[in-house]
C-alpha cells in the first residue's frame, strides 16, 4: 500500500533537480547571448579599436620573438573611403552581398557538389562571415570555430545594416603582412588616402585578399594582375559604385568565373 506514494515521493526530488538544472542552463544560454551580442551591438556604432585577427597576429609574433612586428591599422569612416574600394571587395569576394543574409547558399551548395565529385573543397565565405571571423574569432578551422563564425554572422546580419558590415570589413580586412584596412593599405602601397583610390588600385587591393601575406598590391604577380583585371570587369558588370551605394541595387547574374576566384 505504501509503495505507490514512496515512488512518487522519490520522483519529486528528481524532477526538482531537473528543473533547477534547466533553469541554470537557460541562464547560461541567456548570459552567453548577452555577452556575445553586446559587443556586436556596440560595434554597430563604435569603430573597433582592433580585431581578434590583429591581436592574434601580434601575440603570435611576440611568441616567436619578433618584437619589432607592428600592426598598421587606421580606421576611416565610409565617407572617407573611395566607393570603388568596397565595390572591388564585393566584386572579388561576395557578389551577392547586398542580397544574401550572411550566407551564400548557392556557393555553399556548389562547393559541396565540387567536393563530393572529388574536387578540392573551396571556400564560400561571404563578406559578413569574414567580418565576423576577423573581428571576433581566430584563424584556423574546426567545427567549433566554424559554429561560432556562423553564430556571429547571424548576429551581425540581424543587427547591422549592410553598409556597416561592408564599412567594418573594408577597415579590418588584412591586405598585407601586418596591414589591415584600406586606409593603411592605400597609404603603404600607393601613398594616397583611401578616399583617392582608383578603380585599378582598389582592384589590386581586393585581388590580394585571399593571400595578403604572399601577394602584393604594389608588386603584383602576373596572377594578381590577371585577377585584378577580372575584378575590374566584374565591377563594371555589377553596375559600378551604385551597386554598393544604392539601398536596392539590381540583382547581378553571378558568373562561373566568380566561383573560380572565390576565397579558398
Amino acid at each position: 500500500m505504501t509503495g505507490g506514494p514512496l515512488v512518487r515521493t522519490s520522483a519529486q526530488p528528481r524532477r526538482a533537480r531537473m528543473r533547477r538544472w534547466l533553469k541554470r542552463l537557460a541562464w547560461l544560454v541567456l548570459a552567453f547571448i548577452a555577452a556575445t551580442w553586446l559587443p556586436v551591438i556596440i560595434m554597430r556604432f563604435v569603430p573597433p579599436l582592433t580585431s581578434a585577427y590583429m591581436l592574434e597576429r601580434k601575440l603570435s609574433q611576440a611568441w616567436h620573438g619578433n618584437r619589432d612586428f607592428a600592426v598598421h591599422y587606421h580606421w576611416v569612416p565610409w565617407t572617407k573611403i573611395a566607393p570603388v574600394a568596397p565595390l572591388a571587395m564585393v566584386a572579388g569576394e561576395d557578389q551577392t552581398f547586398p542580397f544574401n543574409h550572411g550566407f551564400d547558399i548557392a556557393s555553399i551548395r556548389s562547393a559541396i557538389d565540387v567536393a563530393d565529385s572529388g574536387g578540392q573543397l573551396r571556400g564560400a565565405s561571404t563578406i559578413t562571415q569574414q567580418t565576423a571571423r576577423n573581428l571576433f574569432l581566430w584563424s584556423g578551422g574546426g567545427f567549433f570555430r566554424k559554429g561560432l563564425e556562423a553564430y556571429f554572422t547571424v548576429l551581425i546580419d540581424i543587427t547591422w545594416p549592410k553598409r556597416r558590415a561592408l564599412e567594418v570589413y573594408a577597415n579590418i580586412a588584412e591586405l598585407g603582412d601586418g596591414i589591415y584596412g584600406v586606409e593603411a593599405a592605400s597609404q603603404a602601397y600607393f601613398h594616397e588616402p583611401a578616399s583617392r583610390l582608383t578603380s585599378h588600385q582598389a582592384a589590386l587591393l581586393a585581388a590580394v585578399l585571399p593571400n595578403p601575406r604572399g601577394w602584393h598590391a604594389d608588386r603584383p604577380s602576373t596572377y594578381v594582375q590577371r585577377r585584378a583585371t577580372w575584378i575590374e570587369q566584374q565591377m563594371r558588370q555589377l553596375g559600378g559604385v551604385a551597386y554598393v551605394l544604392d539601398e536596392h541595387p539590381p540583382k547581378p547574374r553571378v558568373d562561373d568565373p566568380q566561383r573560380r576566384y572565390r576565397r579558398r
